[in-house]
């Protein structure tokens, strides 16, 4: 069984999606639909930069979708192959959700586009901060975040794999979580350079926001089972994406669970689509057996020509 999956926010980089769009018609066309979804440019952004405008969490989301779905449109088209699952990490179930045909592309750019600005204006700039834990187990980091909170909010926020949780929350209550984290045997902690608390309960009024959005978006059919970030198992209920959206928002991302959720399922090949290589490093450390690839230019493209 095969598994696309869908980066999220962070992988991002001037550059991403230029080859593809010199070299297929297909994922210029994306790039093209893109910008008269939005009104503006955003296939110079991905192409040029700066990075500076590329790391603005309203253009990051776009951008970052638009990137990979145009990969998977060129994908599909050169070699046919089709996946069994799909499944993103955070701005990237949107892709995945894209990959399913429960959202239309071009709806898809315009609600993250709004998904962005709503988690930026969630919370300040600089009230809110994210930090990486290292080597701790997650019982002792929930222990370590409710002794940090004092009062303030700090929570998981992404379980990557195994001794790799985010946490995410009130800058003062993140720092003092990073301490305590040292303290109780974490091998590292180290804070991320993002532009607001991501997954936690400070994002609740973005994710209100965006059901706003979402009441007006029509969701189809669904041709594959996207696992998702809040429930860590396949979904196939069209009637449900919409909830699960806005919960994703202000909760915990599942993805060591979602992996071994498809291990489950039987997923043997695992192909990320979309800018950077950091959900095929996360599949590797847990489904070693597995074959794991990632498609986000033309050489990716024709290496799985010759492998497929």
């Amino acid at each position: 069984m095969i598994a696309f999956l869908f980066p999220g926010q962070g992988s991002q980089y001037a550059g991403m999606g230029k080859d593809l769009a010199e070299n297929f018609p297909l994922a210029r066309q994306v790039f093209e639909e893109a910008n008269d979804a939005l009104g503006i440019d955003l296939a110079t952004l991905c192409f040029n930069g700066p990075e500076a405008d590329l790391k603005l969490t309203a253009n990051t989301q776009p951008a970052i979708l638009t990137t990979s779905v145009a990969a998977l449109r060129v994908l599909q088209s050169e070699t046919g192959i089709v996946p069994h699952y799909a499944a993103g990490h955070s701005l990237g179930e949107y892709s995945a959700l894209v990959c399913a045909g429960a959202l239309d592309f071009a709806d898809a750019v315009r609600i993250v586009r709004q998904r962005g600005t709503f988690m930026q204006e969630a919370v300040p700039v600089g009230t809110g901060a994210m930090a990486a834990i290292l080597g701790l187990d997650t019982e002792t980091l929930d222990k370590v975040c409710r002794t940090a909170a004092q009062g303030q909010v700090v929570s998981p926020a992404n379980f990557n794999s195994a001794g790799q949780v985010v946490i995410a929350g009130h800058a003062e209550a993140v720092d003092r979580a990073m301490e305590l984290a040292k303290e109780n045997g974490a091998k590292r902690a180290l804070p991320l350079p993002v532009s607001a608390p991501f997954h936690c309960s400070l994002m609740v009024k973005a994710g209100e926001r965006l059901a706003g959005v979402l009441a007006g978006v029509e969701v189809g059919d669904m041709t594959v089972p996207v696992v998702t970030n809040v429930e860590a198992a396949p979904n196939r209920d069209s009637s449900r994406v919409c909830q699960l959206l806005v919960d994703q928002v202000s909760a915990p991302v599942r993805w060591d669970e979602t992996i071994a959720c498809m291990i489950k399922l039987g997923v043997e090949r695992y192909i990320e689509i979309g800018p950077g290589k950091v959900l095929a490093g996360l599949v590797k450390r847990v489904a070693r057996n597995s074959l794991v690839q990632n498609v986000q230019n033309v050489d990716d493209i024709n290496l799985l020509l010759f492998i497929f």
